[in-house]
């Protein structure tokens, strides 16, 4: 294949199933086929990328035929057929259930990568909140763990540097933002969370920088020189070290690391 509680009244549950069920009737009528038939129909329906019809005949395969080796397959089917109609929640939804009814499936890898995917796919931009970019990286990371050796894996763990990028860009964000409004210790929080959680990110220059900024605008100075000593190790030539050394000359220092200090720690290894 390829990849691409709050509890509620029972009154409106009651509503909502009836109204999902008179739904269901009106739009895909009951008419009693042979798996192969309603499968290859649906087929159909997704070359035309009708996806929703394609779905809707996915699940008559498993109303109509629930115990049969067609209706396993179109589980998995119809859990793409609502991924390619960007119907993510449907699709995990989907997917979720064909974890937990087929655990042992050849093609239980493939439902948690798609389900991973579907998370990765509602990622948004880094000025809004990054819930589902936390989803996405659990998820991720579950493909990983669960099977290291299939090409799922490798493809996930390309998407977990990529979303470890964006949650780091969104901890950028908010602490430049701190930084606008002269609150450095708060941005200093938000530069340390990227220097200690995502090291290996594209944001791990700026924030040392970023850093070095804060404690000088702070007057923490041993801070400022260790912050400018490992951007100075690490990105020797980065147009970063090069603006940090300038700030601390102009305040008659030098990068010089402090071995107390919180970033010799965090970057023990790699000086």
């Amino acid at each position: 294949m390829s990849p691409r509680l709050l509890r509620a009244p029972l009154a409106a549950l009651l509503l909502a199933s009836a109204v999902a069920g008179c739904s269901s009737k009106e739009e895909l009528a009951y008419v009693e086929r042979p798996p192969e038939q309603i499968f290859d129909e649906a087929e159909a329906k997704m070359k035309s990328e009708d996806y929703k019809t394609a779905a809707k005949l996915f699940d008559e395969v498993e109303r109509q035929h629930p115990y049969s080796q067609w209706a396993t397959k179109a589980q998995l089917r119809a859990a793409y057929a609502h991924y390619e109609n960007l119907k993510y929640d449907d699709a995990i939804l989907a997917l979720d259930r064909f974890i937990q009814l087929h655990p042992g499936s050849p093609e239980v890898s493939y439902a948690y990568y798609m389900r991973a995917l579907s998370y990765y796919e509602q990622i948004t931009d880094v000025r809004r909140d990054q819930r589902m970019t936390r989803l996405a990286l659990d998820a991720l990371s579950d493909v990983v763990r669960r099977f290291p050796d299939t090409p799922y894996a490798r493809d996930a763990k390309i998407k977990i540097d990529l979303t470890n990028d964006h949650l780091a860009g969104k901890e950028m964000e908010v602490g430049r933002f701190y930084m606008r409004q002269a609150q450095y210790t708060a941005a200093i929080n938000r530069f340390r969370m990227v220097v200690e959680q995502y090291q290996t990110t594209s944001h791990t220059a700026e924030a040392l920088h970023r850093l070095v900024e804060c404690y000088l605008a702070l007057g923490v100075n041993d801070e400022a020189t260790t912050a400018a000593a490992v951007l100075g190790h690490n990105f020797p030539g980065s147009e970063w070290y090069q603006d940090s050394y300038a700030m601390l000359v102009d305040h008659n220092l030098k990068p010089e690391r402090n071995a107390k200090s919180w970033l010799s720690k965090a970057w023990s290894s790699l000086f």
